[in-house]
């Protein structure tokens, strides 16, 4: 007996929920439309009633056929049983339900008679086959159950059957006859509703008769169903409190229809599954619902679709969550389908797909071809005015008054008062509200700058948090994820959507630290393990568990005040520190590492080389340093250009590492200058081997821009000698080694010996003491004359350099000349050579002497110097001097250089009338096309020639042989070291034109010279 008398009492519950659904609908609407709606609640449960009696159950619960609907069972009551009888009214609460969900969604629009019709729609043709589907099996359990049922389609009390069917029929009836008038122009809002109180009352109702809704369908009064009762209120509290939260996060306020929506939510999302989930699994099924009814109903806005009480998403979004749930939350044990995880998710997701097109489509179809014979959509005049007053012609004072002010509510226009009925109670209301309205609109100027200031306020804090180039991310003390701004998911690439309510920790934490992470936010991260407040905490998070990144994450605290207790939630700004760690690595291999070569560079080998030379101090051991240096570096730069030099190092770079063992330091010194330190079993022997080793993979040619060229390196070597020797005294004495190598012809290692030492600080000497001695006029110019074959009369001056050193004496040039040749020192000399050899020139024409050309040898350096040209057109301006009076002396050497450029810039002194000479002619290596190409003047014979010249037949032969191509070049020859008759004697015989040498005149001082000029005129 107690079956059938739960099954009446959960009837009576259900039946409830009707009274909770009128008082919902109406409250949640303006009130011109309030009674249309009540009338559609009533009206659609009469006739769903009506049509579940006479066949709806019959369909649904009858005999099956194929699974697909029922054939018997037709005008149910007169033979059936008490408990029979009990399930039928509690079925038929049910389909009144179902009927009901539509009202809400087309409220404000519908037609009264378009609205019955589809409830009839929903009531013959998809309800109860829907229901049968699923649930036939619940009337008789003998029989044969419904298609999906049979699969093991789990619907305990409804969340697709009902909740899900009315929703889709919603859904299409939203889509047919479109969005209220202003629903989604700009500037428009309609209304939340007239009387939300009355809504929160209808939510109550609802919720109290869902007691019934799912207790009830037990059939039973078992043990099961507190627990169901339980789950069911757990949902919706969840359901209610998430819309309600999200709402404020996102909106900064709490819609109370948010509230409302988000407990219905609950209630259906746990509809399916509430008899086979855990209280927790309850929470989280509502909370999910609550999420889905709040982004549901910004979907619905986006796309435009006019839900006037959010049914879609509250019952068939919720529904297909619910519906889901039980799959993904059921306890299979009391599942009992024998079904696996996914193949209870298949069937889950079936029903919902089958159920969703069937409905939809047929209720599309129908609402269609309805609309085309019966308009669903009442008029913009009758919309416009209220269906209270459309439909049911229901208009009343206060009516009149609630429109007025609802216009006046919907287009803010408050400048006209409403009109006012005397002598009525209306009337009063009205004039009081009209006094009320003038001193509003007194007030409302400063209303709307307050709440522009505040609407700037918020976007500015919006945009803030929006434009922030640091994540931030917002957790409570569960570890789950409340906010999460742009920049964090770009981030971590996923939306927001996708973590909120979800925990931050198991989301984006190493697997490892999640346990240590864990117990700081237990503790308010005020431990100093794991993450701190307030500080500055360096950590590795995840994009996923295979995209890892290092971040600095920065955590401040917030209270979060609630009725009942303080709340702490937890502010995360991160920030992604891959660039700064890469760049720091970066750094760090450029601060010991060399960036072209990859090898180490100066610092981290000056390092090394003091930890070894410590070690092998201590060890009593020794270590070799290997110096070495391209020969030819500078001459490939030059001509194949800094890409090919480049090139080049990293080929080197690579060969030394072949040749280096493990325990070597190699390095690049800079330039084209690498060193090699040995650590290990050193010697004299292996560092000589070492050095042979890296000799011959060095010769190995180098294909550079297609040329074969061969690259070879000088190499100093230097040993270690206990605690005598420091790192930079080692690298010194290998350095000058290296410099004893190349003079010693390239291409092969030296090991440093002291008297190396003593020629490189004499040239280092010299060097300085060149400086000094340009400083303090120090050098002088002697002049040696030339003089003609025939007459000895001199044609010209060759000007010879001395330096009278204050200590040292007379130094010969062949001493200081070759240092300064090392360096651009000897362009300096070369500048002063000419600048005196002016000066001089300008003095004597003073003196009324007769000028003659004088001879200055420069450097191939100097000749190349982009400014030679144009200091020297300068110098002779400002002596007043003709370039006649000026011979340039070259030597072979020098054409080997840039020989265009070297025509380029004879052609320029050629120009200037100066002559060009080349001076030791047959010394060098001169090809006779450059010499045909050459602007040359002179040929000098040097007097390594002319010295020997009658006594080997060699030299005279050489002599002739360069006086005969001077005359057939059109050159004038001069035969330099002339010390004897016979050697002038011979070489006049041959054909030479000058001479110049100790038999006809030493080099002299200015003032001899000039005395000499003054007696010749």
């Amino acid at each position: 007996m107690s079956d059938f008398y739960w099954l009446l009492v959960a009837s009576a519950l259900v039946f409830m929920m009707q009274a909770g659904f009128l008082c919902l609908e109406s409250g949640r609407i303006r009130s011109k439309n309030s009674i249309n709606v009540a009338a559609k609640n009533i009206s659609d449960f009469i006739i769903s009633s009506v049509i579940f009696w006479l066949f709806g159950f019959g369909i649904m619960f009858g005999e099956s056929n194929l699974g697909l609907f029922g054939s018997s069972e037709f005008v149910f009551g007169e033979d059936n049983s008490p408990w029979q009888i009990s399930f039928f009214l509690f079925q038929m609460m049910f389909c009144g339900t179902a009927a009901t969900l539509t009202s809400g969604a087309v409220a404000e629009r519908m037609t009264f008679m378009g609205y019955l019709a589809i409830t009839v729609v929903l009531i013959v043709f998809i309800y109860p086959v829907t229901g049968h589907w699923a649930w036939s099996g619940a009337y008789d359990s003998q029989a044969q159950q419904g298609w999906l049922e049979s699969l093991g389609f789990i619907d305990f009390a409804g969340s697709t059957v009902v909740h899900s069917v009315g929703g889709w029929v919603a859904l299409a009836a939203i889509m047919i006859i479109g969005p209220r008038l202003g629903r989604f122009e700009q500037g428009i809002r309609l209304p939340p509703g007239n009387n939300l109180p009355l809504s929160a009352l209808g939510v109550l109702l609802i919720w109290f008769g869902w007691i019934g809704f799912n207790g009830g369908s037990t059939l039973a009064l078992t043990d099961d169903v507190p627990i169901i009762i339980l789950n069911t209120f757990l949902s919706a509290v969840w359901g209610g409190l998430i819309a309600a939260l999200i709402n404020y996060v996102r909106d900064g306020f709490v819609e109370v229809g948010f509230i409302l929506n988000g407990t219905i939510a609950g209630l259906v999302g746990i509809t399916a599954s509430c008899h086979v989930v855990s209280p927790a699994s309850s929470a989280i099924i509502g909370a999910v619902s609550g999420g889905i009814v709040y982004y549901g109903s910004l979907l619905m806005e986006r796309l435009h679709l006019d839900d006037a009480l959010d049914v879609v998403p509250a019952h068939l979004f919720a529904g297909i969550w619910g519906t889901l749930s039980v799959a993904l939350f059921g306890d299979a044990d009391k599942i009992q389908t024998g079904l696996s995880f996914y193949q209870q998710l298949g069937v889950q997701s079936l029903g919902i797909v089958v159920i969703g097109v069937y409905c939809f489509v047929v209720a599309y179809g129908a609402m269609w071809l309805l609309n085309k014979v019966l308009p669903l959509r009442a008029s913009k005049e009758h919309e416009e005015q209220g269906m209270n007053v459309s439909e049911h012609r229901a208009t009343t004072e206060l009516f009149d008054l609630l429109t007025s002010m609802q216009y006046q509510q919907n287009n803010a226009d408050f400048s006209f008062p409403v009109p006012e009925e005397p002598f009525t109670e209306v009337g009063q209301i009205a004039h009081k509200y009209n006094q009320v309205i003038e001193r509003v609109n007194g007030e409302i100027a400063q209303r709307d700058d307050a709440l522009l200031r505040f609407q700037k306020s918020e976007r500015r804090k919006t945009a803030i948090l929006n434009s922030s180039m640091d994540c931030i991310v917002t957790i409570d003390q569960q570890g789950d994820v409340i906010e999460f701004n742009p920049a964090a998911e770009r981030t971590f690439g996923c939306l927001k959507k996708q973590v909120v309510g979800k925990s931050f920790i198991d989301s984006f934490i190493l697997e490892e630290d999640r346990s240590a992470i864990l117990e700081s936010l237990e503790i308010g991260f005020s431990s100093s393990m794991g993450l701190v407040l307030n500080r500055r905490n360096s950590f590795r998070l995840q994009r996923d568990p295979h995209n890892h990144f290092p971040a600095e994450i920065a955590i401040t605290k917030t209270g979060v005040d609630n009725s009942r207790a303080s709340k702490e939630e937890y502010t995360l700004h991160i920030r992604d520190v891959t660039r700064q760690f890469k760049l720091q690595e970066r750094l760090r291999f450029l601060a010991y590492s060399d960036p072209l070569t990859s090898l180490y560079n100066r610092t981290y080998l000056m390092d090394k080389l003091v930890s070894a030379l410590l070690f092998a101090s201590k060890q009593h051991s020794q270590v070799g340093l290997l110096f070495l240096d391209l020969d030819k570096f500078k001459t490939i730069n030059d001509t194949l250009g800094h890409k090919a030099g480049d090139e080049l190092l990293c080929e080197v770079a690579e060969r030394l590492t072949q040749v280096s063992d493990e325990s070597d330091i190699v390095a690049r010194w800079g330039g084209d200058e690498f060193i090699l330190i040995m650590t290990q079993d050193v010697s004299y022997q292996s560092a000589k081997k070492r050095a042979e080793c890296i000799l011959q993979v060095m010769r190995a040619p180098v294909n550079l821009k297609g040329q074969l060229l061969n690259i070879p390196t000088s190499i100093g070597i230097s040993l270690s000698d206990g605690e005598a020797t420091d790192a930079d005294k080692l690298i010194q004495q290998a350095d000058i080694a290296m410099y004893w190598a190349k003079e010693k012809g390239r291409d092969n290692a030296q090991v440093f010996a002291p008297e190396m030492a003593t020629v490189v600080v004499k040239k280092f000497g010299f060097e300085q003491e060149m400086h000094e001695a340009l400083a303090a006029g120090q050098f002088r110019l002697d002049y040696q004359p030339k003089v003609w074959m025939d007459s000895e009369r001199i044609v010209g001056l060759e000007a010879l350099i001395r330096w009278h050193h204050p200590t040292k004496g007379l130094i010969s040039p062949a001493d200081f000349i070759p240092i300064a040749e090392e360096s651009n020192l000897i362009i300096k000399i070369g500048e002063w050579v000419i600048e005196e050899a002016l000066r001089q020139q300008a003095e004597w024409r003073e003196m009324g002497l007769r000028l003659v050309p004088i001879a200055v040898n420069i450097s191939g350096r100097h000749l190349v110097l982009d400014s030679f040209v144009s200091s020297l057109l300068s110098k002779l301006e400002d002596y007043g001097i003709t370039g006649a009076l000026l011979e340039i002396e070259i030597t072979e050497s020098v054409l080997l250089q840039d020989i265009d450029r070297c025509i380029e810039v004879m052609e320029a002194l050629k120009a200037m009338n100066i002559t060009i000479s080349v001076d030791d002619f047959g010394t060098g290596y001169s090809s006779l096309s450059y010499l045909k190409r050459l602007p040359l003047d002179v040929l000098k014979i040097d007097q390594s020639f002319v010295e020997e010249c009658g006594k080997h037949t060699e030299d005279t032969t050489i002599c002739e042989t360069i006086i005969h191509l001077a005359r057939n070049l059109k050159l004038v020859t001069v035969a330099e070291g002339v010390e004897t008759a016979e050697q002038a004697a011979l070489l006049k015989q041959m054909g030479c034109l000058i001479y110049q040498g100790y038999y006809f005149y030493r080099p002299m001082p200015s003032l001899d010279t000039a005395a000499l000029l003054d007696k010749a005129d």
